[in-house]
């Protein structure tokens, strides 16, 4: 089986810097495995992908070699068990709030006596190799998304939870369910409450020996949050990357074209 390039970095002591897919599209999947990622992810849950599409977006990022990972809709056997059968390396699961719910991700991830996963990796057997049944359990990631205040009473027993991986933040939905509507919802917090609840995530984690990971907004606040320690940082993703470079040509443009005029033009009709 073709290795998991994730766990090769976290080996080496480097962080993991990932993309993440919210449109439904193998060549917009292929153009951004092709920037320089280590890892990129669709995203099921909030984007506009389905799995027959994904299928094909998994295709297309294996030309690149960087390792593919599934963010599901939620924690549910059928939609994980899918995706790695499709040939996702990982598995990023939303709304995990108790020992018993990682228990239940942990499981649906691994093969009998492991867990509980059913034998079909249809499209993995060619993706990641003939043997993959012989070493998928100790290749694919495993992370549970931290993203409300439960998660956040219940930490320390999630993250005991064998099999576990890692965990990922969701910092919009963390703010939302430690604060409310306290403040703007958004990725990159700089509140110091909310500081405060991402970097005690990060730290009970690394004390319990899993990974942490990170959804930011910008390439700073990445930056900053692999300064703290965090082991993967999600970089924006493609919809923000196009609306906003879309955004900024058009501002350009019009700059430029501003500076070329010699003067105001004459109103239209005014018989000048």
């Amino acid at each position: 089986m073709i290795p998991n390039g994730i766990r090769h970095k976290w080996v080496e002591g480097k962080p993991v810097i990932n993309g993440w897919l919210s449109i439904a599209s193998p060549f917009v999947a292929e153009i951004m495995a092709a920037q320089g990622y280590d890892s990129v992810t669709i995203d099921l849950q909030h984007g506009f992908v389905g799995y027959e599409v994904a299928t094909s977006m998994l295709q297309a990022l294996r030309a690149s070699g960087v390792t593919p990972m599934v963010r599901v809709p939620w924690l549910d056997p059928g939609d994980i068990m899918k995706a790695l059968d499709a040939g996702a390396y990982g598995i990023i699961c939303p709304m995990i709030n108790s020992r018993e719910e990682a228990e239940r991700l942990a499981s649906y991830m691994r093969y009998p006596p492991h867990g509980v996963r059913s034998f079909g990796p249809t499209r993995a057997l060619f993706s990641a190799g003939s043997d993959y049944g012989q070493h998928a359990d100790k290749e694919v990631l495993c992370l549970a998304m931290i993203e409300t205040a439960e998660a956040m009473k219940n930490l320390e027993a999630i993250l005991s939870t064998p099999g576990l991986d890692g965990v990922y933040i969701g910092p919009a939905d963390l703010t939302l369910g430690l604060t409310g509507r306290r403040y703007a919802t958004g990725f990159d917090r700089e509140e110091p409450e909310m500081v405060e609840a991402i970097r005690k995530v990060l730290e009970k984690s690394h004390a319990a020996g899993v990974r942490a990971a990170l959804h930011c907004g910008t390439l700073a606040y990445a930056a900053k949050a692999v300064g703290w320690g965090f082991d993967l940082v999600t970089i924006s993703n493609d919809v923000r990357m196009l609306a906003g470079a879309a955004q900024a040509s058009v501002a350009a443009a019009r700059q430029l074209i501003d500076s070329q005029q010699p003067g105001k033009p004459a109103t239209p009709g005014s018989g000048y």
